[in-house]
């Protein structure tokens, strides 16, 4: 065990956070940890830590176990240095080994003195021990994997905003590999290619993993277990957020099964008792009876208890056919080149995900599309009956603080009263008073609910909406999903969450080359179609006839090749022809066993769903180990087609 909790209690005030909780951490174990907002989730990460102290039970620790925590607080740090020397932070020990050797090496130079020469030799053994020659380039190709650019890695981390700082520091942890690292939503300041990486980054981790996130898809491919803190209890789960669900709604029916049958029993003993108390032989029987019934532990009923936003996008008035057209847009930021004679429209109906990697101009297209960013040349034209509405993340910060819930709402000009705006807020779970309360005390959840509850009741029949799933929890994102399912206007926006984007959104926008790419379809079809495509590329130049190696000119006439070069490079391209057939052969047949085991992995899943299956342990057992080797075997294999990918991909390439 790397760390845990035993029997521990903890509250705020008189508000209970964890009761009776027990958690152990295990090697090698990657956690998703779930609840709703405001349940404790980032509360629990503290106690992890050492930074809160629980009233009741005891963290564990093992001793040496070092322990890793990303979370929002951290932003809070400030350098002149450069992003590459604040992640060099993470080797402290190199870096002092670095500056001690150098030393070392001139007054060695200088004195040839014994003593310092067996010190030197030490430090560079210790160097090589820990594989300090390497530090610079692992360094780099993890912040060029979290999306900088080679030019980034010199620029001051004071230059960069809060997005991007996170991602510096979250290098810099992953980086140190300590034993167990907790990250509190990685995800929320990155895109989707940094997104991706991260992933096969993780899954490749030594160490063990607990991570805080609303992200569907991030969750599924990432975790082995998932613990869900509900009702100051945690609950944990073997598999991922799939598998969680399912489990869940199971328990959830076993639970409900066992109390109408403790219900039924309770009835009936309660029956028994009211006939016989009155007779004189049998209210000893009936008296204990009572007892029993009073000593009963009562099982609750399977009612699930969450906050539920209401939430209800109304629409005011029709717009026309094409909502916005865009004509020859060109945008560039200095010497970078945003949009390049961008052109496109957004027809009535259209739910459009606009995504592709951070610093391609997502939000920024976003914004001139709002008309809240110039641009040097084109037109953007506005159709008829629009009425638009814009949410952001920028407009988060632009709450006013000092302002209360009630107040930030009248300013919407929705023409709502007092009254008819404390029942909207009460849909976003600001009941009562809570109306009343300063902005500037609201988590990071909260008033992304307010900007949110802003939107609504502008009744626009065009939302714009940039990362509006951030602050939010799983269930309030899957709330979110249904209103804009039900939404009849029309939409586009930026999010980083691929399950929110494929069940939301009907067309794909990116910008490729400075060019708006239209996708008409969803994200799951656009991925396929992502990879079809590569799949046809690799076809199409392996079906091209290899042409005819050039004879390689000789530079030293008086040095020749025992074989002609023709020959030679002929013979080269030969095996490597060889090479690349072979692994084609065996990415087919990795893609066969991918296939085969993900059938057997969803058959797997069925059968653990069965809620008879809980009435043999053996058979459950069983079934779970299978369960846990077709996960294992789905990861190798997807370990292996990447790599095959790649290789297939660099020898195509290579002219």
């Amino acid at each position: 065990m790397l760390a845990g909790l035993q029997n521990i209690n903890f509250e705020f005030g008189a508000r209970t956070i964890l009761q009776d909780a027990t958690w152990h951490i295990q090697p090698c174990e990657r956690i998703g940890l779930i609840g709703y907002n405001g349940t404790g989730k980032s509360t629990l990460l503290k106690l992890l830590v050492g930074e809160y102290q629980p009233s009741k039970g005891t963290v564990e620790r093992s001793r040496g176990t070092t322990i890793g925590y990303l979370h929002q607080d951290l932003l809070s740090f400030d350098t002149h240095e450069t992003i590459l020397s604040v992640a060099l932070g993470a080797f402290a020990r190199v870096l002092e080994l670095e500056k001690l050797i150098e030393t070392l090496g001139v007054e060695l130079e200088k004195t040839g003195d014994e003593k310092i020469l067996h010190q030197y030799s030490d430090c560079l053994q210790e160097m090589d021990t820990l594989d300090g020659y390497s530090i610079h380039h692992r360094t780099e190709e993890v912040l060029q994997g979290l999306g900088f650019s080679n030019e980034d890695l010199q620029r001051p981390y004071k230059e960069f905003s809060g997005g991007w700082r996170m991602r510096v520091l979250l290098a810099k942890m992953i980086l140190q590999q300590p034993d167990l690292l907790l990250l509190d939503e990685p995800t929320n300041h990155l895109d989707l290619p940094s997104i991706e990486w991260l992933e096969k980054y993780l899954l490749h981790y030594k160490g063990s993993v607990v991570m805080v996130s609303h992200d569907k898809y991030f969750l599924n491919r990432m975790v082995n277990k998932i613990v869900e803190l509900y009702q100051q209890e945690l609950h944990i789960y073997s598999g991922n957020y799939d598998f969680y669900e399912k489990e869940k709604a199971v328990r959830m029916e076993l639970q409900q099964k066992a109390f109408e049958n403790q219900q039924d029993y309770i009835r009936q003993q309660e029956r028994i008792v009211e006939r016989f108390r009155a007779k004189a032989s049998k209210a000893a029987m009936a008296q204990s009876i009572i007892k029993k019934l009073d000593k009963l532990e009562r099982i609750d009923a399977a009612e699930l208890i969450r906050p539920n936003i209401k939430i209800n996008f109304r629409v005011d008035k029709t717009p026309g056919k094409v909502l916005v057209e865009l004509k020859g847009i060109n945008k560039s930021f200095g010497k970078n080149c945003i949009l390049k004679n961008g052109v496109a429209e957004i027809e009535r109906g259209d739910k459009i995900a606009l995504i592709g990697a951070n610093g391609k101009g997502k939000s920024t297209l976003l914004r001139i599309i709002a008309g809240e960013e110039p641009f040097e040349a084109g037109e953007r034209k506005w159709g008829h009956n629009v009425s638009e509405s814009f949410y952001a993340q920028h407009q988060l910060e632009s709450l006013r603080l000092s302002h209360t819930i009630l107040e930030e709402m009248k300013e919407c000009g929705s023409q709502l009263n007092d009254l008819e705006l404390r029942g909207l807020l009460g849909c976003f779970l600001f009941s009562g008073d809570d109306s009343d309360k300063k902005i500037s005390v609201l988590s990071g959840g909260e008033k992304a609910r307010v900007a949110l509850a802003k939107v609504i009741v502008s009744k626009a029949n065009f939302l714009l909406l940039d990362e509006p799933t951030n602050h939010l929890d799983l269930h309030s994102c899957e709330l979110l999903i249904e209103a804009l399912n039900n939404y009849q206007g029309t939409m586009m926006l930026v999010s980083h969450d691929r399950h929110f984007i494929a069940k939301t959104t009907n067309k794909i926008w990116e910008i490729v080359d400075q060019e708006i790419k239209e996708f008409k379809g969803g994200y799951e079809e656009w991925v396929a179609w992502k990879e079809r495509m590569a799949k046809q590329k690799i076809v199409s130049t392996n079906s091209q006839t290899p042409s005819t190696p050039a004879v390689e000119k000789v530079a030293d006439s008086t040095v020749r090749p025992k074989t002609p070069p023709a020959t030679q490079a002929g013979a080269v391209d030969k095996e490597k022809k060889k090479e690349l057939q072979k692994a084609q052969k065996r990415f087919e047949q990795v893609e066969r066993s991918l296939a085969e085991w993900q059938e057997k992995k969803q058959q797997l899943e069925l059968k653990l769903s069965d809620p008879g299956i809980y009435s043999s342990k053996d058979v459950f057992l069983e079934t779970e180990a299978a369960f846990t080797q077709a996960n294992q075997q789905i990861d190798q294999l997807n370990k292996e087609y990447e790599q095959l990918f790649e290789k297939i991909m660099n020898a195509t390439d290579t002219p």
